[in-house]
């Protein structure tokens, strides 16, 4: 077996009493996939932090390319390459694929660019890894999956020959995922070695030789790829065999809870509606499917009262739907928003003060942790513990900062304030009538993914409208009744999901055609 191009031995990192990472060795050979996978929390962001020099590690060492490598300094994971490719593209829309590649790779005193050098270089490494480019295309002009190839192309231009890719398909579209698949192939046959972070199994089995798995802190199992199986990794990584959210039709499927009727809004930057038309009923889920940044964000924040149509009627019960979101959530109008770390809590405040923070202008009066206009704290955070307990939220108690949860635990947090039924129904606000539910599993562990889909389908099963707005397909075909693609604002028919094929579905997302899933029925063997 060749030297491995990357050894990280016995890397202990501590966070007060919270052990992140606990005495963890790995290593990575040339031309090989290492598919590193863990819950929430497990330790792999700060794992993968430790190899870039933004943390220090309390104990053990790194070594790339047979040096050492020095702590605490990302210029020198980069100089010894090391690149890192973020799930959330760091990239200016404004300036062109050359612009971008070039940011950071000249010194500031340096009196003129080097473009045409550039350049050549740029189309050589593009045409090395099989990575086409316009290096004068504006990137706010690329679709995401080009946006993608240029975040690698910016970390080969610099000369990584160890690339860590996080999350690398959560917002392509399937034909993307395979054009980034086949990418990764070429990419491995010239000699790059990869670290693939990923919490679709599936994804995993296919494109990896090796897998490592962290829980907890600890490296738990190391085995090859072909001799594991999408159970034993999801049982590795939470530590017990997992279930998988059980996928029951909607039955009984109510009157219409809210209607949008050729709805359209101002555009804030490209996200915007376009003469969008929708019914939601209740007792069933609607899922759309569509590349984050073509109108999804309008759509959730219409529905949530964060955003005004300009043009067409949204209805609540018949009733027209003001942008009025205190008002909405004594209506019984649920949201599960897109961003839970900038939108979903407040990161500084504790615990029991998110549990409660979307009610404070809604039914207040009847709410059992207020007295007069004062908080009854400890009422709030019995409330918060409740919560906790029925949404299995982890992570040190109701007096905890909310930044201080991890993903999926903020995410059950903000599931549990939506969704939790009132103590006393006799007086507090009514169950959730509409819930929108963004991007609810992005980011999150099989574990996680779970239960929070359960919880959705639970809801449905309770006589709640769920809107379901989600990149990944998956969760589309398995959780919507009914689905509907959504591209540069406009929105397709919604038709029950099996009259979709995952090929139609992929190809609406792109664009070609928002109707592109009429009466296709999905092929033999890929059944949603």
């Amino acid at each position: 077996m060749p030297d491995a191009v990357l050894h990280l031995k016995n890397i202990t990192k501590r966070f007060g009493k919270l052990v992140a990472n606990d005495g963890i060795s790995l290593t990575l050979q040339p031309g090989e996939v290492l598919a590193l996978l863990g819950e929430n929390g497990a330790g792999k962001s700060t794992l993968m932090s430790i190899l870039f020099g933004h943390y220090v590690a309390d104990a053990g060492h790194i070594e790339a390319f047979g040096q050492s490598l020095p702590p605490g300094q990302p210029r020198a994971a980069l100089a010894a390459g090391i690149g890192m490719v973020h799930q959330h593209f760091a990239l200016a829309d404004n300036l062109s694929v050359l612009d971008n590649v070039l940011l950071g790779t000249e010194p500031l005193w340096q009196p003129f660019s080097r473009r045409r050098e550039a350049r050549s270089r740029l189309l050589a490494v593009a045409g090395q890894f099989g990575l086409p480019v316009n290096p004068d295309a504006r990137v706010g002009s690329l679709s995401v999956g080009e946006r993608q190839r240029v975040e690698i192309l910016k970390a080969l231009y610099r000369g990584a020959r160890i690339l860590i890719l996080d999350e690398p398909t959560a917002v392509l579209t399937p034909q993307e995922s395979e054009a980034l698949f086949a990418t990764l192939a070429h990419m491995v046959a010239q000699g790059l070695s990869i670290i693939f972070i990923s919490h679709k199994l599936a994804e995993v089995l296919r494109v990896s030789h090796r897998v490592a798995v962290l829980r907890q802190g600890k490296l738990v199992a190391e085995a090859a790829t072909r001799d594991t199986t999408q159970g034993q990794l999801a049982q590795w990584m939470v530590g017990h065999a997992v279930q998988a959210a059980e996928r029951r039709p909607a039955r009984n499927v109510g009157g219409a809870v809210c209607e949008l009727q050729s709805v359209s809004t101002a555009a804030e930057g490209q996200d915007r509606l376009r003469d969008v038309s929708l019914t939601l009923r209740a007792g069933e889920i609607v899922a759309i499917a569509g590349v984050s940044g073509n109108g999804q964000v309008a759509l959730a924040d219409v529905l949530c009262g964060m955003r005004r149509a300009t043009a067409g009627q949204v209805t609540l019960r018949g009733a027209p739907l003001p942008a009025r979101p205190a008002w909405l959530v004594s209506q019984g109008v649920a949201r599960i928003p897109e961003d839970r770390h900038a939108v979903g809590v407040v990161g500084d405040l504790p615990v029991w003060e998110n549990a409660v923070s979307e009610r404070l202008r809604s039914h207040w009066f009847a709410q059992p942790w207020f007295k007069g206009l004062w908080i009854k704290r400890r009422a709030a955070r019995a409330h918060a513990q409740r919560l906790a307990e029925m949404f299995d939220v982890r992570g040190g108690g109701s007096d905890t900062p909310a930044r201080a949860l991890s993903g999926g635990n903020m995410q059950k947090l903000i599931l549990g304030r939506a969704l939790m039924p009132p103590q006393d129904a006799s007086l507090a606000a009514p169950h959730p009538q509409l819930i929108v539910a963004h991007q609810p599993t992005w980011g999150l562990d099989i574990g996680a993914v779970s239960f929070v889909q359960q919880q959705l389908i639970n809801a449905r099963d309770g006589g709640a409208a769920v809107l379901l707005i989600s990149d990944d397909l998956d969760e589309v075909l398995s959780l919507g009744d009914r689905v509907a693609v959504m591209h540069a604002g406009h929105l397709s028919e919604a038709r029950p999901a099996e009259n979709w094929s995952r090929e139609a579905i992929g190809l609406a997302m792109a664009g070609a055609g928002a109707g592109a899933g009429a009466g296709a029925q999905s092929p033999a063997g890929d059944a949603p």
